[in-house]
Protein backbone atom coordinates (compact mmCIF):
# COMPACT_ATOMS: atom_id res chain seq x y z
CA UNK A 1 0.00 0.00 0.00
CA UNK A 2 3.44 2.69 -0.25
CA UNK A 3 2.64 3.24 3.68
CA UNK A 4 4.61 2.73 7.01
CA UNK A 5 3.12 0.03 9.68
CA UNK A 6 3.00 0.84 13.20
CA UNK A 7 1.89 -1.63 15.64
CA UNK A 8 0.29 0.26 18.33
CA UNK A 9 -2.24 -1.50 21.02
CA UNK A 10 -6.23 0.12 20.87
CA UNK A 11 -7.21 2.62 23.42
CA UNK A 12 -8.79 1.09 27.23
CA UNK A 13 -5.33 0.03 27.79
CA UNK A 14 -4.71 1.00 32.04
CA UNK A 15 -2.59 4.05 32.83
CA UNK A 16 -1.41 3.94 28.85
CA UNK A 17 -3.31 6.36 27.18
CA UNK A 18 -0.94 8.98 27.15
CA UNK A 19 1.42 6.72 25.43
CA UNK A 20 -0.74 6.20 22.88
CA UNK A 21 -1.47 10.04 21.98
CA UNK A 22 1.90 10.25 22.45
CA UNK A 23 2.92 7.48 19.52
CA UNK A 24 -0.36 8.64 17.16
CA UNK A 25 1.00 12.38 17.15
CA UNK A 26 4.45 11.30 17.11
CA UNK A 27 3.37 9.24 13.36
CA UNK A 28 0.53 10.88 12.44
CA UNK A 29 -0.79 8.64 10.68
CA UNK A 30 -3.28 8.26 7.62
CA UNK A 31 -5.18 5.32 8.09
CA UNK A 32 -5.57 3.53 11.49
CA UNK A 33 -6.77 -0.46 11.14
CA UNK A 34 -8.79 -2.02 13.85
CA UNK A 35 -11.59 -4.60 14.52
CA UNK A 36 -15.63 -3.80 14.40
CA UNK A 37 -15.27 -4.13 17.80
CA UNK A 38 -13.15 -1.28 18.93
CA UNK A 39 -14.22 0.83 15.80
CA UNK A 40 -15.94 3.45 17.84
CA UNK A 41 -13.30 3.83 20.40
CA UNK A 42 -10.43 3.94 17.99
CA UNK A 43 -12.46 7.00 16.05
CA UNK A 44 -13.38 8.69 19.14
CA UNK A 45 -9.47 8.65 20.44
CA UNK A 46 -7.79 9.47 17.02
CA UNK A 47 -10.46 11.97 15.88
CA UNK A 48 -8.57 12.61 12.53
CA UNK A 49 -7.29 9.66 10.36
CA UNK A 50 -9.48 7.40 8.15
CA UNK A 51 -10.33 4.37 10.57
CA UNK A 52 -11.09 0.93 9.03
CA UNK A 53 -12.27 -1.91 10.49
CA UNK A 54 -10.38 -5.09 9.26
CA UNK A 55 -12.47 -7.52 9.90
CA UNK A 56 -15.31 -5.58 7.95
CA UNK A 57 -13.68 -5.31 4.70
CA UNK A 58 -15.38 -7.19 1.71
CA UNK A 59 -13.24 -9.92 0.47
CA UNK A 60 -11.08 -8.62 -2.11
CA UNK A 61 -10.11 -10.28 -5.99
CA UNK A 62 -6.22 -11.70 -5.79
CA UNK A 63 -3.74 -9.11 -7.10
CA UNK A 64 -0.15 -9.24 -7.43
CA UNK A 65 1.98 -7.64 -5.03
CA UNK A 66 5.05 -5.62 -5.27
CA UNK A 67 8.30 -6.79 -4.14
CA UNK A 68 9.25 -4.75 -1.46
CA UNK A 69 12.51 -2.52 -1.40
CA UNK A 70 14.73 -4.39 1.61
CA UNK A 71 15.93 -0.91 2.99
CA UNK A 72 12.17 0.42 2.52
CA UNK A 73 10.79 1.14 6.16
CA UNK A 74 8.81 -1.90 7.23
CA UNK A 75 7.66 -0.76 10.39
CA UNK A 76 8.21 1.83 13.32
CA UNK A 77 8.82 0.15 16.59
CA UNK A 78 7.82 2.40 19.53
CA UNK A 79 9.53 1.34 22.33
CA UNK A 80 8.42 0.49 25.56
CA UNK A 81 8.86 3.48 27.52
CA UNK A 82 10.47 2.08 30.95
CA UNK A 83 13.26 4.61 31.15
CA UNK A 84 11.88 7.51 28.58
CA UNK A 85 9.38 8.98 26.47
CA UNK A 86 8.19 6.36 23.85
CA UNK A 87 10.03 6.97 20.47
CA UNK A 88 9.46 4.79 16.99
CA UNK A 89 12.53 3.28 16.18
CA UNK A 90 12.74 3.10 11.97
CA UNK A 91 12.92 -0.32 11.00
CA UNK A 92 13.85 -1.74 7.32
CA UNK A 93 12.58 -4.91 5.92
CA UNK A 94 15.87 -5.87 6.21
CA UNK A 95 16.60 -5.19 9.97
CA UNK A 96 13.60 -7.38 10.69
CA UNK A 97 14.72 -10.34 8.39
CA UNK A 98 17.91 -10.27 10.01
CA UNK A 99 16.95 -10.52 13.09
CA UNK A 100 14.20 -13.17 12.53
CA UNK A 101 16.76 -15.31 10.95
CA UNK A 102 19.06 -14.32 14.19
CA UNK A 103 16.58 -15.35 16.34
CA UNK A 104 15.71 -18.83 14.32
CA UNK A 105 19.14 -19.33 14.63
CA UNK A 106 19.87 -18.94 17.99
CA UNK A 107 16.99 -20.24 19.17
CA UNK A 108 17.22 -23.62 17.77
CA UNK A 109 14.49 -23.43 15.61
CA UNK A 110 13.94 -26.77 12.96
CA UNK A 111 11.23 -26.50 10.51
CA UNK A 112 8.09 -28.57 11.08
CA UNK A 113 10.09 -29.69 14.25
CA UNK A 114 9.62 -26.44 16.69
CA UNK A 115 6.85 -24.38 17.37
CA UNK A 116 6.46 -20.97 18.75
CA UNK A 117 4.11 -20.22 21.97
CA UNK A 118 3.59 -16.44 22.85
CA UNK A 119 1.17 -14.30 25.05
CA UNK A 120 3.02 -11.43 24.07
CA UNK A 121 1.28 -8.47 22.67
CA UNK A 122 2.01 -8.02 18.69
CA UNK A 123 2.97 -4.37 19.26
CA UNK A 124 5.90 -5.65 21.43
CA UNK A 125 9.06 -6.02 19.59
CA UNK A 126 9.56 -9.51 21.17
CA UNK A 127 5.83 -10.61 20.75
CA UNK A 128 5.82 -9.67 16.89
CA UNK A 129 9.33 -11.44 16.08
CA UNK A 130 8.65 -14.04 17.92
CA UNK A 131 5.02 -14.71 17.39
CA UNK A 132 4.96 -13.80 13.72
CA UNK A 133 8.73 -12.73 12.43
CA UNK A 134 10.65 -15.72 13.27
CA UNK A 135 8.04 -18.50 12.49
CA UNK A 136 7.35 -17.09 8.96
CA UNK A 137 11.26 -17.20 8.18
CA UNK A 138 11.85 -20.17 9.82
CA UNK A 139 8.86 -22.18 8.75
CA UNK A 140 7.03 -23.25 12.22
CA UNK A 141 3.90 -23.28 13.26
CA UNK A 142 3.11 -20.50 15.59
CA UNK A 143 0.81 -20.68 18.91
CA UNK A 144 -0.76 -17.35 19.66
CA UNK A 145 -2.88 -16.28 23.15
CA UNK A 146 -4.18 -13.01 24.38
CA UNK A 147 -1.99 -11.64 26.86
CA UNK A 148 -5.17 -10.96 29.30
CA UNK A 149 -5.58 -15.12 28.81
CA UNK A 150 -2.23 -15.43 30.61
CA UNK A 151 -2.99 -12.70 33.28
CA UNK A 152 -6.36 -13.89 34.21
CA UNK A 153 -4.74 -18.11 34.07
CA UNK A 154 -0.89 -18.55 33.55
CA UNK A 155 -1.24 -22.23 33.63
CA UNK A 156 -2.96 -21.26 29.95
CA UNK A 157 0.72 -20.70 28.89
CA UNK A 158 2.30 -23.69 30.36
CA UNK A 159 -0.66 -25.81 28.55
CA UNK A 160 -0.04 -24.58 25.14
CA UNK A 161 3.82 -25.17 25.57
CA UNK A 162 2.85 -28.72 26.20
CA UNK A 163 0.52 -29.58 23.60
CA UNK A 164 3.12 -27.72 21.25
CA UNK A 165 6.13 -30.02 20.00
CA UNK A 166 9.34 -28.34 20.16
CA UNK A 167 8.03 -25.48 21.52
CA UNK A 168 10.45 -21.99 22.41
CA UNK A 169 8.39 -19.37 24.33
CA UNK A 170 9.91 -16.20 25.58
CA UNK A 171 8.32 -13.40 28.36
CA UNK A 172 10.24 -10.95 30.85
CA UNK A 173 10.72 -11.94 34.28
CA UNK A 174 7.80 -11.39 36.52
CA UNK A 175 6.36 -13.58 34.20
CA UNK A 176 8.13 -17.06 35.37
CA UNK A 177 7.86 -15.53 38.79
CA UNK A 178 4.18 -14.90 38.64
CA UNK A 179 3.35 -18.10 36.80
CA UNK A 180 5.36 -20.06 39.13
CA UNK A 181 3.04 -18.66 41.87
CA UNK A 182 -0.03 -18.58 40.38
CA UNK A 183 -0.35 -22.22 38.42
CA UNK A 184 -1.91 -24.86 40.95
CA UNK A 185 -0.35 -28.06 41.75
CA UNK A 186 -3.66 -29.16 39.81
CA UNK A 187 -3.04 -27.61 37.29
CA UNK A 188 0.75 -29.03 36.78
CA UNK A 189 -0.91 -32.40 36.86
CA UNK A 190 -1.60 -31.84 33.36
CA UNK A 191 1.31 -30.46 32.14
CA UNK A 192 4.25 -32.55 30.08
CA UNK A 193 6.55 -29.90 29.45
CA UNK A 194 9.79 -32.14 28.73
CA UNK A 195 9.38 -31.00 24.45
CA UNK A 196 9.87 -27.63 25.79
CA UNK A 197 13.11 -26.30 23.58
CA UNK A 198 13.84 -22.45 24.96
CA UNK A 199 12.40 -20.66 27.28
CA UNK A 200 13.50 -17.31 26.89
CA UNK A 201 13.96 -14.91 29.75
CA UNK A 202 14.26 -10.62 28.61
CA UNK A 203 12.90 -7.40 28.40
CA UNK A 204 14.24 -6.80 32.13
CA UNK A 205 16.91 -8.05 34.25
CA UNK A 206 17.09 -11.59 34.31
CA UNK A 207 17.47 -12.64 38.18
CA UNK A 208 18.28 -16.22 39.59
CA UNK A 209 15.49 -16.37 42.14
CA UNK A 210 13.23 -16.39 39.38
CA UNK A 211 14.84 -19.14 37.04
CA UNK A 212 14.99 -21.31 40.56
CA UNK A 213 11.57 -20.99 41.38
CA UNK A 214 10.54 -21.53 37.82
CA UNK A 215 12.74 -24.82 37.76
CA UNK A 216 11.65 -25.42 41.22
CA UNK A 217 7.58 -25.09 40.23
CA UNK A 218 7.83 -26.88 37.14
CA UNK A 219 10.97 -29.39 36.72
CA UNK A 220 8.23 -32.01 38.11
CA UNK A 221 6.62 -31.58 35.11
CA UNK A 222 9.25 -32.69 32.86
CA UNK A 223 10.94 -29.02 32.17
CA UNK A 224 14.31 -29.44 31.70
CA UNK A 225 17.13 -26.67 33.60
CA UNK A 226 18.96 -26.09 29.63
CA UNK A 227 15.59 -24.97 28.44
CA UNK A 228 16.24 -21.54 30.03
CA UNK A 229 17.80 -19.06 28.00
CA UNK A 230 18.89 -15.71 29.46
CA UNK A 231 18.86 -12.63 26.57
CA UNK A 232 19.44 -9.22 26.01
CA UNK A 233 18.20 -6.84 23.65
CA UNK A 234 16.01 -3.51 22.50
CA UNK A 235 13.60 -2.31 20.03
CA UNK A 236 16.79 -0.61 18.38
CA UNK A 237 18.01 -3.52 17.15
CA UNK A 238 14.82 -4.88 16.63
CA UNK A 239 14.65 -6.69 19.79
CA UNK A 240 17.33 -9.53 19.79
CA UNK A 241 21.23 -9.08 20.35
CA UNK A 242 22.53 -11.96 22.56
CA UNK A 243 21.32 -15.24 24.28
CA UNK A 244 22.82 -18.20 26.11
CA UNK A 245 23.95 -21.04 24.47
CA UNK A 246 21.37 -23.89 23.93
CA UNK A 247 21.93 -26.73 25.96
CA UNK A 248 23.20 -25.58 28.86
CA UNK A 249 22.24 -23.23 32.37
CA UNK A 250 22.85 -19.58 32.21
CA UNK A 251 25.81 -18.52 34.00
CA UNK A 252 25.42 -16.64 37.29
CA UNK A 253 28.31 -15.05 38.73
CA UNK A 254 28.86 -13.41 42.03
CA UNK A 255 30.35 -9.96 41.62
CA UNK A 256 31.93 -7.67 44.52
CA UNK A 257 29.09 -5.02 45.36
CA UNK A 258 31.12 -2.21 45.65
CA UNK A 259 33.96 -2.90 43.12
CA UNK A 260 31.08 -3.33 40.73
CA UNK A 261 29.58 0.14 41.42
CA UNK A 262 32.85 1.53 40.94
CA UNK A 263 33.26 -0.11 37.25
CA UNK A 264 34.95 -3.20 38.03
CA UNK A 265 33.20 -6.59 36.96
CA UNK A 266 35.27 -8.92 40.01
CA UNK A 267 34.25 -12.15 41.39
CA UNK A 268 33.63 -12.63 44.81
CA UNK A 269 31.65 -15.19 47.58
CA UNK A 270 28.87 -12.53 48.34
CA UNK A 271 27.61 -9.48 46.61
CA UNK A 272 25.51 -8.75 43.25
CA UNK A 273 24.55 -12.04 41.23
CA UNK A 274 24.03 -11.33 37.67
CA UNK A 275 22.90 -13.66 34.85
CA UNK A 276 24.81 -14.33 31.68
CA UNK A 277 22.92 -12.72 29.00
CA UNK A 278 25.44 -15.49 26.60
CA UNK A 279 26.61 -13.86 23.08
CA UNK A 280 25.85 -12.30 20.49
CA UNK A 281 23.34 -13.69 17.81
CA UNK A 282 24.92 -12.58 14.42
CA UNK A 283 26.07 -9.35 15.31
CA UNK A 284 28.89 -7.57 17.18
CA UNK A 285 28.76 -6.56 20.76
CA UNK A 286 31.75 -4.16 22.69
CA UNK A 287 31.97 -2.40 26.25
CA UNK A 288 32.71 1.80 25.38
CA UNK A 289 33.30 4.18 28.11
CA UNK A 290 29.78 6.08 27.49
CA UNK A 291 31.29 9.53 27.02
CA UNK A 292 34.23 8.82 24.76
CA UNK A 293 32.83 5.71 22.73
CA UNK A 294 36.63 3.78 23.03
CA UNK A 295 36.59 0.58 24.66
CA UNK A 296 36.96 -0.13 27.89
CA UNK A 297 39.34 -2.64 29.40
CA UNK A 298 38.43 -6.72 29.99
CA UNK A 299 36.27 -6.94 33.18
CA UNK A 300 35.40 -2.76 32.97
CA UNK A 301 31.79 -2.14 32.95
CA UNK A 302 30.89 0.45 30.22
CA UNK A 303 27.82 1.01 27.82
CA UNK A 304 26.86 -1.49 25.73
CA UNK A 305 26.91 -0.69 22.42
CA UNK A 306 25.65 -3.17 19.26
CA UNK A 307 26.43 -3.35 15.26
CA UNK A 308 24.76 -5.56 12.91
CA UNK A 309 22.16 -6.32 10.33
CA UNK A 310 19.77 -5.98 12.84
CA UNK A 311 20.35 -2.46 14.26
CA UNK A 312 17.59 0.39 12.54
CA UNK A 313 18.10 3.18 10.92
CA UNK A 314 16.96 5.76 13.91
CA UNK A 315 13.90 7.56 15.47
CA UNK A 316 11.96 8.57 13.43
CA UNK A 317 11.07 12.21 13.21
CA UNK A 318 14.12 12.99 15.29
CA UNK A 319 17.54 13.43 13.73
CA UNK A 320 19.11 14.70 16.51
CA UNK A 321 18.26 11.97 18.73
CA UNK A 322 19.30 9.26 15.78
CA UNK A 323 22.55 11.00 15.32
CA UNK A 324 23.28 10.43 19.16
CA UNK A 325 22.20 7.08 19.20
CA UNK A 326 23.01 5.05 15.69
CA UNK A 327 25.76 4.73 13.44
CA UNK A 328 28.51 5.90 16.05
CA UNK A 329 32.08 5.82 15.17
CA UNK A 330 34.55 3.66 14.72
CA UNK A 331 32.48 2.41 11.30
CA UNK A 332 33.37 -0.84 9.99
CA UNK A 333 35.99 -0.15 7.29
CA UNK A 334 34.26 -3.00 4.72
CA UNK A 335 30.64 -2.18 5.73
CA UNK A 336 30.21 1.27 6.78
CA UNK A 337 28.14 0.01 9.51
CA UNK A 338 28.79 2.15 12.83
CA UNK A 339 27.51 1.12 16.60
CA UNK A 340 24.22 1.53 18.67
CA UNK A 341 24.18 3.31 21.95
CA UNK A 342 21.91 1.64 24.05
CA UNK A 343 22.14 3.40 26.90
CA UNK A 344 22.61 -0.03 29.03
CA UNK A 345 25.47 -0.39 31.10
CA UNK A 346 27.38 -3.94 30.99
CA UNK A 347 30.67 -6.52 30.79
CA UNK A 348 32.48 -8.93 29.11
CA UNK A 349 33.14 -11.65 31.11
CA UNK A 350 34.56 -14.76 29.57
CA UNK A 351 33.46 -14.01 26.54
CA UNK A 352 29.79 -13.59 27.71
CA UNK A 353 27.40 -10.37 28.19
CA UNK A 354 26.53 -9.60 31.84
CA UNK A 355 24.07 -6.21 32.06
CA UNK A 356 24.38 -4.65 35.11
CA UNK A 357 22.00 -1.74 34.37
CA UNK A 358 20.49 1.45 32.69
CA UNK A 359 22.73 4.17 32.72
CA UNK A 360 20.09 6.96 33.22
CA UNK A 361 18.99 4.50 36.09
CA UNK A 362 21.89 4.50 38.24
CA UNK A 363 21.40 6.22 41.42
CA UNK A 364 23.96 8.27 42.21
CA UNK A 365 24.05 9.59 46.05
CA UNK A 366 26.85 11.10 47.52
CA UNK A 367 29.64 10.19 44.59
CA UNK A 368 28.61 6.38 44.93
CA UNK A 369 27.02 4.62 42.12
CA UNK A 370 24.37 2.65 43.06
CA UNK A 371 22.12 -0.25 40.59
CA UNK A 372 18.23 0.43 41.20
CA UNK A 373 17.76 -3.16 41.05
CA UNK A 374 20.05 -4.03 43.67
CA UNK A 375 18.04 -2.08 46.03
CA UNK A 376 14.33 -2.91 44.53
CA UNK A 377 15.53 -6.67 45.50
CA UNK A 378 16.57 -5.68 48.71
CA UNK A 379 13.32 -4.22 49.52
CA UNK A 380 11.21 -6.60 47.34
CA UNK A 381 12.55 -9.41 50.25
CA UNK A 382 10.45 -7.76 52.49
CA UNK A 383 7.14 -9.72 53.27
CA UNK A 384 5.00 -6.22 53.23
CA UNK A 385 6.26 -5.53 49.54
CA UNK A 386 4.27 -7.33 46.80
CA UNK A 387 7.26 -9.19 44.52
CA UNK A 388 8.55 -7.79 41.46
CA UNK A 389 6.64 -3.90 42.51
CA UNK A 390 9.53 -2.02 43.55
CA UNK A 391 10.86 0.78 41.62
CA UNK A 392 14.26 2.40 42.87
CA UNK A 393 15.57 6.02 41.29
CA UNK A 394 17.04 9.26 42.34
CA UNK A 395 15.41 12.83 42.72
CA UNK A 396 17.44 16.11 43.14
CA UNK A 397 17.52 17.81 46.29
CA UNK A 398 18.99 20.88 47.47
CA UNK A 399 22.65 19.36 48.19
CA UNK A 400 22.53 16.60 45.34
CA UNK A 401 20.63 13.47 45.08
CA UNK A 402 18.84 11.18 46.90
CA UNK A 403 17.25 8.07 46.52
CA UNK A 404 13.51 7.31 46.80
CA UNK A 405 11.72 3.64 47.00
CA UNK A 406 8.28 3.62 45.01
CA UNK A 407 6.34 -0.26 45.79
CA UNK A 408 3.72 -1.84 46.35
CA UNK A 409 1.79 -3.48 49.38
CA UNK A 410 1.76 -7.22 49.15
CA UNK A 411 -1.91 -8.29 48.85
CA UNK A 412 -1.61 -10.58 51.97
CA UNK A 413 0.02 -8.29 54.22
CA UNK A 414 -2.80 -6.75 56.87
CA UNK A 415 -0.30 -5.07 59.10
CA UNK A 416 0.33 -1.49 59.14
CA UNK A 417 3.26 -0.52 56.65
CA UNK A 418 4.44 1.77 58.66
CA UNK A 419 6.49 -0.48 60.37
CA UNK A 420 7.59 -1.96 57.02
CA UNK A 421 8.72 1.39 56.25
CA UNK A 422 11.64 1.69 59.07
CA UNK A 423 12.42 -2.10 57.94
CA UNK A 424 13.22 -1.15 54.68
CA UNK A 425 15.66 1.89 55.37
CA UNK A 426 17.45 -0.05 57.63
CA UNK A 427 17.79 -2.55 54.71
CA UNK A 428 18.71 -0.72 52.47
CA UNK A 429 21.32 0.83 54.55
CA UNK A 430 22.94 -1.98 55.95
CA UNK A 431 22.88 -3.47 52.51
CA UNK A 432 24.49 -1.09 50.67
CA UNK A 433 25.24 2.00 52.71
CA UNK A 434 22.47 4.53 51.69
CA UNK A 435 20.09 6.57 53.01
CA UNK A 436 16.78 6.42 51.67
CA UNK A 437 14.59 9.56 51.23
CA UNK A 438 11.86 8.61 51.07
CA UNK A 439 10.30 4.97 50.86
CA UNK A 440 6.47 5.45 49.24
CA UNK A 441 4.27 2.36 49.77
CA UNK A 442 0.90 1.93 47.27
CA UNK A 443 -1.47 -0.40 46.82
CA UNK A 444 -1.14 -3.49 44.52
CA UNK A 445 -1.11 -2.50 40.63
CA UNK A 446 -0.65 1.20 41.39
CA UNK A 447 3.30 1.03 40.54
CA UNK A 448 3.55 2.54 36.77
CA UNK A 449 4.35 0.55 34.17
CA UNK A 450 5.20 0.22 30.84
CA UNK A 451 2.61 -1.39 27.99
CA UNK A 452 4.54 -4.95 28.21
CA UNK A 453 4.10 -4.94 31.97
CA UNK A 454 7.35 -3.90 33.17
CA UNK A 455 8.08 -1.18 36.27
CA UNK A 456 8.70 2.12 34.49
CA UNK A 457 11.10 4.16 37.08
CA UNK A 458 10.86 6.91 34.93
CA UNK A 459 6.90 7.12 35.01
CA UNK A 460 7.54 6.76 38.83
CA UNK A 461 10.18 9.17 39.19
CA UNK A 462 7.54 11.61 36.67
CA UNK A 463 4.80 10.73 39.20
CA UNK A 464 6.89 11.06 42.77
CA UNK A 465 7.88 14.49 41.40
CA UNK A 466 4.50 16.11 40.21
CA UNK A 467 2.87 15.28 43.44
CA UNK A 468 0.26 12.67 41.80
CA UNK A 469 1.56 9.64 44.05
CA UNK A 470 0.73 11.38 47.26
CA UNK A 471 -2.83 11.05 47.35
CA UNK A 472 -2.30 7.67 46.41
CA UNK A 473 0.67 7.00 49.31
CA UNK A 474 -0.44 4.47 52.30
CA UNK A 475 2.78 5.38 54.05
Amino acid sequence: AGLVAVPLFAPGLPGHEGRLAGALADCTPRVVLTTAADFDAVREFTAGPEVVAVDAVPEAEPREWPRPDPDAVAYLQYTSGSTRSPAGVVLTHRNVLANARQACAAYGVESRTTSTVSWLPLFHDMGLILGIGAPMVGGMASVLMDPLAFLERPARWLQALSASPGAISAAPNFAYAYSASRVTESEKDFLELSRVVSLINGSEPVLPTTIAKFQDAFGGCGLRPEAHRSSYGLAEATVLVSVTDSGTQARQVTFDRDRLAAGFAVPAAAGTTLVSCGRPAGQRVRIADPVTGNAVEPGEVGEIRVSGPNVGRGYWGRPDASAAVFGLPPLDPETGEGWLATGDLGVLFDGELFVTGRLKDLVVVDGRNHYPQDIEQTVEAHPAVRPHSAAAFAIEVPDGEAAVVVLERAKDFEAEVGGAVADLRAAVSAGHGLRLHDVVFLAPGEVPRTSSGKISRARCRASYADGSLAERRLA
